[in-house]
């Protein structure tokens, strides 16, 4: 059975007439009805009533005439879903972000993305990155943005921009105004950390190690599995942590956070849009791709 057999089969049975079924098909007679035959032949049953007023279907023929209707109409809008995909007119984008470039940069990019191609539909996901790379993996989303560089040969991380992570207390704590502390100050606190597979988590911890600090000397309150998470545990006073400068514009702004700098200790890091190594991008991932890139390469 394919679409032309059912085209076919369908134009005759309105009809009533194999003639004019291969006038609408642009087909012989004689190839309309090898095509009805080999339609009746799959099936095992007949379809059509060759009567004196025309071919009818029978009772058979009409339920194949029911569906058959139904599969040509959907078959029809192939093209124009096909062509609206590919002008970015209608289509769905899933992506992934880590703590950051879900919460912060990609709502960031999002009205420009949706001014310029307004029929794109963005379905968000958020986890650690190494949740983002098994989303990608799994190919349960086409781009993914994560704050750091992992080692997966499926998976090709394109540099996006830049991030500082920067040492924050709670409003009030003995060290706000200090111009710096030392690293064996900061042995001496109660720290709060994210999880494992984060890559901020990652990324200060190589940091510090870089530095001559050992993460397992820190005094560790708390493993947290977000960025909100550290930051209201901070301002709560339970510890002090490293987080990106990204997301405490607002806490400093307001006082509630205060940033310290430490001595020989400095964080910086990239951002990373991760794709699925040698498979095309749909256009509405291109898109999106092109308005993170010009909003963040190189800032």
């Amino acid at each position: 059975m394919n679409l032309k057999q059912l085209e076919v089969f369908i134009k005759v049975a309105e009809s009533g007439s194999f003639s004019k079924g291969a006038e609408a098909t642009f087909i012989t007679q004689s190839t309309v009805s090898q095509h009805i035959s080999a339609l009746e032949g799959e099936f095992g049953m007949k379809l059509l009533d060759r009567t004196g007023k025309g071919a009818l279907p029978t009772e058979g023929g009409k339920i194949l005439l029911e569906r058959a209707r139904k599969l040509i109409d959907s078959a029809k809008e192939i093209p124009v879903a096909m062509a609206r995909f590919k002008g970015v007119e209608e289509a769905e984008l899933n992506i992934a972000g880590s703590s950051i470039p879900g919460e912060y940069m990609i709502p960031a990019a999002l009205p420009l993305l949706i001014s310029r191609f307004p029929g794109v539909t963005i379905v968000l996901r958020q986890g650690d990155s190494r949740d983002v790379l098994g989303k990608l993996i799994s190919e349960e989303v086409e781009l993914g943005v994560v704050g750091g560089r992992f080692e997966e040969e499926s998976l090709e991380f394109m540099p996006l921009a830049d991030d500082e992570l920067v040492l924050i207390a709670p409003a009030g704590h003995r060290w706000s105004g200090k111009k710096g502390i030392s690293k064996e100050d900061l042995l001496g606190e109660q720290v709060v950390l994210r999880e494992t597979g984060s890559g901020t988590g990652k990324a200060a911890a190589q940091a510090l190690r870089e530095a001559g600090i050992d993460s397992a000397r820190l005094n560790v309150a708390a493993h947290l599995g977000s960025n909100e998470a550290v930051k209201r545990a901070v301002i709560a006073g339970i510890g002090v942590s490293f987080v990106s400068a990204v997301s405490v514009q607002h806490e400093l702004e307001q006082k509630s956070l205060v940033q310290v700098p430490v001595d020989g200790v400095s964080i910086k890091r990239q951002f990373f849009l991760v794709s699925r190594r040698g498979r095309e991008l749909s256009p509405a991932a291109l898109a999106f791709k092109t308005i993170m890139t010009e909003m963040y390469k190189g800032n």
